[in-house]
């Protein structure tokens, strides 16, 4: 149940981490989300706020590739969108972020990529454990850490085999 926790833990910060980053540089040539080739993104389409935000941009903007334009667009469009609040959160996971190792950050990205494949089902009941688990309270979430930290390798891999959800056996067709 520890291990579960951690790994929902780990998975949904990485989320969080990566998801609300509005703006943040993607690698250089990172391929879009679409399967089609993003179109260039032409500056002047920008709302004032945008080509704000992105100022630093503007002089390279036609250099960059389609793909980046699309996220840059994207992501000032979303930043624009949130409250103060959420703009402060990002920012603080942001910075979070930058001050992470390369491969702490790298981790973080696999966790992610691991995450969004499983199937819709398996992603709520992650982020419904890490729910549970940053409802706790700080104590406790402390005194499972503390556990996890104890633990050896086989012993958290039972962990997550007993908590692991068992594919249902095959059904046999009656015959």
């Amino acid at each position: 149940m520890i291990r579960a926790w951690f790994v929902c833990a780990s998975l949904f910060l990485a989320a969080s981490s990566l998801a609300q980053v509005p703006a943040a540089p993607a690698p250089e040539g990172a391929a879009s989300a679409a399967s089609a080739p993003a179109a260039p993104k032409a500056w002047s389409s920008m709302s004032p706020q945008q080509q704000q935000l992105l100022q630093s941009f503007q002089g390279k903007w036609d250099s960059l590739p389609p793909e980046r334009q699309q996220a840059l667009a994207k992501g000032s469009q979303r930043w624009l969108s949130m409250t103060p609040e959420q703009r402060a959160g990002a920012q603080q996971r942001f910075t979070q972020w930058r001050a992470m190792p390369p491969e702490q950050r790298q981790l973080l990205r696999q966790r992610w990529q691991q995450f969004k494949s499983l199937p819709p089902e398996q992603q709520q009941r992650v982020r419904e454990s890490f729910n549970r688990f940053k409802q706790m309270p700080p104590e406790r979430r402390q005194e499972l850490r503390k556990q996890w930290r104890q633990m050896s390798p086989e012993q958290r891999r039972r962990v997550v085999q007993q908590h692991s959800p068992r594919p249902a056996p095959p059904r046999r067709n009656p015959r």
